[in-house]
């Protein structure tokens, strides 16, 4: 199985505050809060002089900047809760999520085929652990976080779930309201029974269980204060054996314990028991794609401290890999910026000398893999939105391209392990529901072994889906798929949804999700531009597109919604960007590019102030991606990238609708309140700049049904009235 393990997936330049907030004295609705103080703060960063008029909203806990944020959310609530067609929005998502008797999803399947999974009725706010033995097994219930109190008030979810190799017992996450600051909890599965100990600060836990069954690798963050102001900091992976006390847990990794590997503070240090080769695989994880990885013999375990070996560096330019008895599977695109799959030695890796197994391909993205007893399945990626897939036999030097049960947007590849003959593959599109189906190599046919209900929705039968390739600003081919009513007419007024990201070479590949798509069944078009920074078009895809070539994503996203009113499909007045998280760079940086070629923008928990980013307890470990202050060029691409530096005073901004999750532990909820605070006050047009903070809500990951219903509800409500779409107006 792919080893990998995922920890977390920002001349003088002078910004003055603006004295008229004119974006709260807008027509037609509820009389604004006022307009947050302004209290100029000054600086030089690099060779850059910054007036940052906003800096001390960046202490969360002051009393004045609490109120200001619960003021501002009071008033975003009102105003958005007045929209019209919004409610009957929120109740169509409702009729959607009735449709499907149950929905599963985090499926891990053991060695001997036991099912773990989530599931998620309609009468459930998040999803509850089950498990079953096989694919037709009686269902059983594990756990109900709905029911679970933990230590903090509020409600909890589910995160990673983390069997043994036997299923006979599963350790998995737990917590609350949206911060993920995780709780690590351990059950006996036959007997639905939990085991005394509750582990605390395991954000980035990944269980890894050793072959007794019932000791395991993972981990932890330091208690809170011995790590100074950053909370992430100098997390350690421990050895935990079930039912015993965590405070006798014995320290394996760590920048603290192994001095002699240089780790760095904010780098997460964590340990994979591979049971084959049993061998210990010690990862240095932040968001670089690039593995450090580390290894050393099982055994070395039951020495007082373990001799690590180096395994990879980041300038091998492995991405991912894979053991098959005594080989390794690297997945790499290092001379191939389209990935290639090379094959080496565990114990004596050669990476100069590594066989190709499977080659780079010219037009498509060598997008994943995953090993089998009946060889290697693999996918191609066209352009990031459709997925071929294809079975190289071991030692073979041709495959076989598979027929799939239908045309693939998205293909999830999953099996369990080299021993074994299953695999499966889900698949979905932008008008396609998931289907997960497991192929028979001996019959050569696909069997659908879908785990969730099946659901109709009629509504989107007469959908179109364009996948066209449009010319950035420097000549670069971008691809941008549309999604629309076959009927639509290009008369310039179509309401366009432009939605991306473009960060850490993750590819936005084809999605089915029937609440997004109520915007096209209100007639609009939903536009997603794959921007560099992503990873559709391959590794260089993505490098194009981070630091100080940053700037392509943005430009890349202005360029599709030029696209798109060049070519009749809309207008400026008609269209709404929005992007979350990362994608608030884009969002922002678009709109204080091209004002006038968007009609709102919606950045949700978006990273608006990333040259401040590092401060946070998050930012560290983001600077392979974004940059740092403390490189000069890196510096100058930060406040390039900017959304909040880059606003002008007296420009007719777009109305924008800005949100916060105070719990938010990746984008600090200062960020969007900066940007929001400053946006107000210097906008010259009378559309609203709106700025909803969640008081009991994080980065999104730990929404409950309802909380998500509603934040969709909000977006696609806010772009259509703001596009003019007649059932929308106030």
């Amino acid at each position: 199985m792919i080893l990998r393990k995922s920890t977390l997936a920002l001349t003088v330049l002078l910004v003055f505050p603006g004295t008229t907030p004119a974006a709260n004295r807008v027509n037609g609705l509820p009389d604004a809060p006022p307009p947050a103080a302004v209290k100029p703060f000054q600086e030089k960063v690099c060779d850059t002089t910054i007036v940052d008029t906003y800096r001390y909203m960046e202490k969360l806990s002051d009393p004045e900047v609490t109120r200001w944020m619960q003021e501002q959310s009071a008033y975003t609530r009102k105003v958005l809760n007045r929209i019209p067609g919004r409610e009957k929005l929120l109740h169509k998502m409702q009729e959607f999520d009735d449709r499907k008797s149950a929905k599963i999803y985090n499926l891990t399947i053991t060695e001997t085929d036991r099912y773990f999974y989530l599931k998620q009725t309609p009468a459930d706010e998040t999803g509850k652990l089950y498990f079953r033995d096989g694919f037709a097994g009686s269902e059983n219930l594990l756990f109900d976080p709905s029911a679970y109190t933990g230590d903090k008030k509020g409600s909890y979810v589910i995160g990673t779930i983390a069997p043994n190799n036997d299923g006979s017992k599963v350790a998995f996450t737990v917590y609350p309201n949206g911060s993920e600051n995780a709780a690590l909890l351990i059950m006996e599965t036959e007997k639905a029974q939990r085991y005394p100990e509750t582990i605390s600060r395991c954000r980035f836990a990944s269980p890894s269980w050793l072959p007794d069954g019932t000791s395991f690798l993972y981990n932890r963050l330091e208690p809170s204060g011995k790590q100074g102001k950053n909370s992430q900091y100098a997390s350690k992976t421990w050895l935990h054996r079930t039912g015993s006390d965590p405070s006798t847990d014995r320290e394996i990794f760590s920048s603290a314990l192994n001095t002699e590997l240089d780790i760095n503070p904010e780098d997460i240090p964590d340990v994979s028991y591979d049971k084959e080769s049993a061998t210990l695989f010690a990862f240095v994880s932040n968001v670089d794609r690039r593995l450090k990885v580390y290894y050393s013999p099982a055994s070395e375990l039951e020495k007082e401290q373990i001799t690590w070996k180096k395994l990879f560096e980041p300038e091998d330019e492995i991405h991912d890999f894979a053991v098959r008895n005594n080989e390794l599977y690297l997945y790499t695109p290092k001379n191939a910026p389209g990935f290639r799959v090379l094959k080496t030695s565990l114990q004596n890796p050669d990476l100069k000398r590594a066989e190709v197994v499977i080659p780079e391909f010219r037009n498509a993205k060598l997008s994943g893999m995953t090993l089998t007893s009946r060889g290697i399945f693999y996918k191609l990626s066209l352009n990031g939105v459709q997925e071929e897939l294809y079975h190289l036999e071991y030692g073979s030097l041709l495959a076989r391209k598979l027929t799939l049960p239908f045309h693939a947007g998205t293909i999830t590849l999953s099996s369990k392990g080299f021993r074994y003959p299953e695999v499966w593959a889900v698949l979905a599109g932008w008008n396609r529901d998931y289907r997960r189906f497991r192929y028979d190599a001996e019959s050569r046919s696909f069997i659908n072994e879908t785990l969730s209900s099946p659901a109709q929705y009629p509504e989107y039968g007469d959908l179109a889906v364009e996948e066209l390739m449009v010319r950035s600003q420097d000549g670069v081919a971008v691809p941008l798929s549309l999604i629309y009513k076959k009927d639509l007419l290009k008369n310039g007024s179509n309401p366009v949804l432009l939605y991306s990201y473009g960060a850490y070479g993750r590819s936005m590949t084809p999605f089915f999700s029937p609440s997004m798509l109520l915007w096209t069944w209100k007639g609009g078009i939903l536009a997603v531009p794959h921007v560099r920074g992503g990873g559709e078009l391959g590794d260089k895809w993505h490098t194009s597109g981070m630091k100080t070539t940053k700037a392509n994503t943005w430009k890349d996203a202005i360029s599709a919604a030029e696209f798109l009113v060049k070519n009749g499909y809309t207008s400026p007045g008609n269209i709404a960007i929005n992007g979350a998280s990362a994608g608030g760079i884009l969002v922002g940086r678009a709109i204080t590019e091209r004002p006038d070629l968007f009609a709102a923008a919606i950045p949700q928990v978006g990273a608006m102030n990333p040259l401040r980013a590092e401060t946070t307890a998050n930012g560290p470990v983001n600077v392979p991606e974004f940059g740092t202050v403390k490189i000069p060029d890196e510096c100058r691409a930060l406040i390039a990238m900017d959304p909040y530096l880059n606003l002008r005073d007296g420009v007719n901004y777009p109305a924008a609708l800005i949100t916060a999750g105070i719990n938010d532990p990746r984008v600090i909820a200062w960020q969007p309140a900066k940007f929001a605070a400053r946006m107000q006050a210097a906008t010259a047009s009378s559309k609203p700049v709106l700025l909803f903070t969640d008081f009991e809500a994080g980065h999104g990951m730990g929404n409950s049904k309802t909380k998500n219903f509603e934040a969709l509800a909000d977006v696609l409500s806010f772009g259509l009235w703001q596009t003019g779409h007649p059932e929308f107006r106030k």
